[in-house]
């Protein structure tokens, strides 16, 4: 099964700074919400983050930017050291690391069992966040244990809880004992759930009983200066640098190398387009080693070795991602919400993506993005076929993600619409104890 989070390639190859580089165009488009941000940053609370991975995942991206907008009014706990530390210190954020080796080795298809038995290591964590806790407003969790450490001592540090949820919630993903565990943190502990896409939302309403409507939706942002600073205009250029064949139609999969990533939908596809290349750009991860030799032992066995490229990780995604004619996600399970999808819009290249998920509330068929069904590898090599054969189709889908990736997926709006959920889940908790008191 997937970890907790899957990783953004483009997390991992983002600077300690923020490249200077900025598409003049689209200035005018964020001054005004950055502007706003910056009134909200006078009376947002006093927030103490809680993430369980020292690593650079989708959360910990969407936890970094955030560290980046007010790092004066936050405190980060890390239940694991790592780079994402580094990542925020670089940024002027506070950071504490609470770690116990034995809490941070369950699993997500962990036994009741295995859970006792870290039981200590638990209690030791519960308390030292709670009693970091008692100096700040809120208590937001960015990660699911992060949500059951801070649940489970909010009798000691009784502050809001708010959690931002990153995870479809559903047996494919989550073993019962973890869904449990969730579904009672959520109903006795959780003052606001934030989720990621509407897809995940539904998840929380079919675990919980909570309505859906009541968590508010705040998609990640992602940041379109790391692709304004790359000129894709020269794709020979660009190409040669890269190590790629300069004249052949390439179509890109980013992600790490794994069964649900589906690059083995990717593989027969191609055989059904002579001609055309593949583009792996991404490394097996937790174990995925031997996935990864099937796609090499599946892409000689199907004869179409010499146009399947394992390019590996990379840092510079954005220049890959201009690189190529267009971008694949071929995902066989949901995405909660499709980080990749938006970078490849950002590259201002035509996308085709598996319709699931908080996926189609990213892409919109023939519009700004072209879905396919999940799992089907004719369906996909026939979208791949009609946005080769038609050049300006594939273009104008090209032009409207980037409009649309720069306009509904910025890092500015993503931070105007949490310090909004943020600041109602105060008024909400100051509401609720003036009302306890009133005679």
């Amino acid at each position: 099964m997937r970890p907790t989070l899957d990783a953004s390639p483009l997390a991992h190859s983002l600077p300690l700074v923020a490249p200077a580089c900025i598409d003049p165009a689209a200035a005018p488009l964020g001054s005004g919400i950055a502007a706003s941000a910056a009134v909200h940053k006078a009376a947002l609370p006093h927030v103490l983050f809680v993430d369980q991975s020292g690593q650079l995942g989708g959360a910990e991206f969407a936890l970094l930017q955030l560290a980046e907008h007010y790092p004066s009014h936050m405190e980060v706990v890390l239940l694991a050291d790592g780079p994402f530390r580094l990542r925020l210190e670089a940024l002027g954020a506070r950071v504490q690391i609470i770690n116990d080796a034995s809490v941070s080795g369950i699993a997500r298809q962990a036994s009741a069992l295995n859970c006792l038995r870290v039981l200590p290591g638990i209690v030791r964590q519960v308390r030292a966040i709670a009693a970091r806790a008692q100096a700040f407003d809120m208590l937001f969790v960015n990660t699911q244990k992060a949500l059951v450490l801070g649940a489970l001592g909010k009798a000691l540090h009784r502050k809001p809880v708010v959690w931002y949820q990153h995870d479809i919630l559903t047996r494919e993903h989550f073993g019962r004992v973890q869904l449990a565990v969730v579904k009672w943190a959520v109903r006795l502990a959780v003052d606001q759930v934030i989720v990621n896409s509407r897809a995940s939302a539904k998840s929380l309403a079919a675990l919980t009983g909570r309505a859906a409507d009541t968590a508010p939706v705040v998609y990640n942002g992602i940041d379109a200066s790391a692709f304004n600073c790359v000129d894709g205009t020269d794709m020979g250029m660009l190409r040669q640098r890269l190590g790629l064949p300069e004249h052949a139609w390439l179509a890109g999969l980013f992600g790490r190398l794994a069964p649900w990533k589906g690059q083995h939908i990717a593989l027969e596809a191609l055989t059904r387009l002579p001609d055309a290349h593949l583009v792996l750009v991404g490394a097996p991860l937790f174990g995925e080693d031997a996935y990864a030799q099937r796609l090499r032992d599946e892409a000689s066995a199907l004869g179409i070795a010499e146009r399947v490229h394992f390019a590996g990780f990379q840092d510079d995604i954005p220049a890959w991602m201009k690189a190529m004619n267009v971008i694949l996600h071929t995902s066989t399970e949901p995405e909660p919400f499709g980080r990749v999808i938006v970078e490849g819009m950002a590259a201002g290249r035509p996308v085709i993506a598996a319709a699931a998920g908080g996926v189609t509330e990213i892409v919109r068929h023939g519009r700004n993005g072209w879905l396919v069904k999940p799992g089907d590898a004719a369906v996909l090599a026939d979208a791949i076929g009609v946005l080769r054969n038609d050049p300006a189709l594939a273009q104008r889908l090209a032009q409207q993600a980037l409009h649309d990736a720069q306009a509904e997926f910025s890092v500015d709006q993503y931070v105007q619409r949490m310090m909004d959920a943020l600041n109602k889940a105060v008024k909400r908790r100051d509401g609720e104890a003036n009302a306890q008191t009133s005679p």
